[in-house]
């Protein structure tokens, strides 16, 4: 396998974070509106106006956009999905994303010139079900969460010109990948038609009862095992990523996260572009990719099932809680004309900054009256303020977020470069 064989694809909740995620290393994003998408919530961050934006800026930079139309319609959506397929290929995304056989046959008869990916939720876990979306037009197939790297090498062997995408982080379902029905039945939020409320992360209180008397008691629970007792781990493969790229059976390895920061954005591209190069270069860390994604707010994290089937261990659950936790908060954001930033967390003067750039930055060093950007031994950028100055010269005490003011850097660095520093409740935690 060649190294532009192997497509590196992050989520686009919104156009900001699919600036960040094509700026930290992705190959392609991955997006939608609101209609017809399993991330209504997410979708409705894009309009068709900035969706289209999204894909020329991407294109511009020679990378691909894909759109979501993975919902599961009912009857009387279907002249609406119609009009949507239509106006979402005047977009010229680079392919659809698409669950239901219906709605891929759909897509072949109105939008001919738009490749069809066939959503995760489509459950694909052998070659007979490739094969017969292979036979319907389907030029990829995005495998069940739930195949093993085996049964990937295996479709790969009966369909070569298939190609096959994975994914390789994020947020995992309790149920098969995707088909549940938790949220509906408490909430009347309907999974697989993109609103789904997450009722499996809730902790839950669990009672014994007796109807022939009416007694119920509440059970106690057993220390450090806990009653989140739905609420799975996320995936990280990226330990991994050689046994995946030794397989040559995978085009595209996938991030989950549309809904999520964009410092998940960049970190998850960064650290999974890193992997890529480095094995490529036979250089692979996998401690040092991992240290970058556990800066990210998570749910503890497992390898799932790509390399191990779960009754080979038992690490995928997550009893403690359904808070997601990381190690760093995001201090400030760099803006387009690269002599600013927008405050995202809080900053003094005499703070330590880290500086987290996109893949390829170049970082030059100076000692100014605004401060100073410096490199330490452990080969990191940092900035520290002497002065913190708006775009008119106004000098405050600090900056916090929530002020729209942009603040001046001591010197310009590349636009979507986040500054980071350590989470204090973890610092605390950690002494």
């Amino acid at each position: 396998m060649k190294k532009n064989d192997i497509e590196l694809l992050s989520p686009a909740g919104n156009l900001e974070k699919l600036k960040i995620a094509i700026a930290y290393g992705a190959d392609a994003v991955y997006g939608g509106v609101s209609h017809f998408s399993l991330r209504i919530r997410a979708g409705k961050e894009f309009s068709f106006e900035t969706f289209k934006e999204g894909i020329d800026y991407a294109h511009a930079r020679g990378k691909k956009v894909y759109a979501t139309i993975n919902g599961f319609p009912f009857n009387s959506q279907i002249e609406l999905l119609k009009k949507h397929i239509i106006k979402m290929a005047e977009l010229e995304p680079d392919a659809f994303i698409v669950a239901a056989p219906g709605v891929v046959k759909l897509c072949k008869e109105l939008a001919p010139q738009i490749p069809i990916h066939l959503s995760t939720q489509a459950n694909v876990l052998n070659y007979l079900d490739a094969q017969v979306f292979w036979d319907m037009g389907v030029k990829r197939i995005i495998a069940a969460r739930e195949i093993s790297l085996k049964d990937v090498k295996e479709i790969k062997k009966h369909l070569p010109e298939m190609e096959i995408e994975i994914f390789v982080h994020g947020s995992m379902c309790f149920a098969y990948s995707g088909r549940c029905l938790v949220s509906a039945v408490q909430m009347g939020r309907v999974p697989n038609r993109g609103s789904c409320a997450n009722d499996c992360r809730f902790e839950y209180t669990l009672y014994a009862a007796n109807e022939d008397h009416s007694t119920l008691f509440r059970l106690e629970e057993e220390p450090g095992v806990g009653t989140y007792i739905f609420n799975s781990k996320d995936m990280n493969l990226v330990s991994h990523m050689q046994e995946i790229l030794d397989s040559g059976s995978v085009d595209s390895v996938k991030i989950e996260g549309r809904t999520k920061s964009p410092y998940y954005a960049a970190v998850t591209a960064h650290a999974y572009r890193e992997a890529i190069d480095d094995y490529f270069e036979n250089s692979f860390d996998a401690n040092k990719y991992q240290k970058e994604l556990h800066t990210t707010k998570n749910r503890g994290f497992t390898d799932a099932y790509l390399i191990h089937r779960p009754f080979d261990k038992s690490d995928t659950q997550n009893h403690e809680y359904a808070l997601s936790k990381g190690s760093y908060e995001v201090s400030g954001l760099v803006t387009e004309d690269e002599k600013h930033f927008m405050c995202k967390y809080k900053t003094y003067p005499g703070d330590e900054i880290e500086i987290f750039a996109p893949i390829g930055a170049k970082i030059s060093e100076c000692d100014n009256e605004i401060g100073k950007i410096y490199k330490k031994d452990d080969g990191k950028y940092y900035v520290s303020f002497k002065k913190i100055l708006t775009d008119t010269n106004k000098e405050l005490d600090s900056v916090h977020s929530g002020n729209t003011n942009k603040i001046q850097l001591p010197s310009s660095l590349p636009y979507l470069t986040m500054l980071r520093v350590k989470n204090e409740e973890e610092e605390l935690c950690s002494k």
